[in-house]
């Protein structure tokens, strides 16, 4: 059994993603973390990627900052099955177009076109990014981890893990010199590698205590799965 991270795959292809999977032996004996920003940006949206996460029980989402911009979007699929939109106030109007500025709108043109033949499969979805946990942790190999989307804003080590907002889990960027735990190691995305540094492009960075698994998916570059058991990084095509 093993366990492995993969983060901001912006819709990379679902057939190349599972050739991902196959390439490294990915049975239902191991268990996938996906630290969020599946969608936006590119191809479908992502959507067909999601619904292939939501068969599997042994691939487990962490919230993103594009999910939960989609999440806030969610009016536009409330009764209405045509494809005018409607606001109801200023702030979904805000919503809106803060989503469109990120790249949500390939993903509401895949949604729109799933309701209209299977809306249920769009309540679905929904309803799956809702249940999606902000942060997870787990321990593999005596080593303690700690999985979010972006990080730890306001980071203190005595700081609760409950009182961290979802801003800063779901926004934040560290510095290169960020220090997190000194006996947990924190996995997360959000930040592409190469604003560290052209020598990290489409590169994993770890550091003392974190790594950061964002190659760049969005921007064209493979994505990468670690695995968390011996810190060994697969990468895609």
């Amino acid at each position: 059994m093993s366990t492995y991270a993969v983060s901001d795959l912006h819709s990379y292809p679902v057939e190349k993603f599972k050739a991902l999977l196959d390439g490294v032996g990915f049975t239902d004996k191991d268990t996938l973390y996906v630290l969020g920003d599946v969608i936006d940006r590119n191809g479908d949206g992502g959507v067909e990627l999601l619904r292939y996460f939501m068969t599997r029980p042994n691939i487990v989402l962490i919230l993103g900052n594009h999910e939960e911009m989609l999440l806030a979007c969610d009016f536009l699929f409330n009764k209405s099955r045509d494809d005018a939109v409607r606001f109801s106030n200023i702030e979904n109007v805000m919503a809106y177009f803060n989503y469109l500025s990120n790249g949500g709108r390939v993903t509401l043109e895949s949604l729109r076109e799933l309701a209209k033949d299977a809306p249920a499969a769009v309540g679905g979805i929904l309803g799956y990014l809702r249940d999606a946990p902000h942060i997870g942790a787990v321990t593999v190999g005596g080593q303690d981890f700690l999985l979010v989307h972006s990080g730890l804003g306001g980071f203190d080590p005595c700081k609760k893990i409950s009182d961290y907002t979802a801003k800063d889990l779901l926004w934040t960027r560290p510095e290169l010199d960020t220090e997190y735990f000194d006996d947990i190691i924190t996995v997360f995305g959000h930040t592409p590698t190469l604003y560290y540094g052209d020598e990290n492009r489409g590169k994993v960075l770890k550091t003392r205590t974190w790594i950061d698994i964002d190659v760049g998916a969005g921007q064209g570059f493979p994505p990468t799965l670690l695995r968390l058991d011996d810190l060994e990084v697969f990468y895609g095509e």
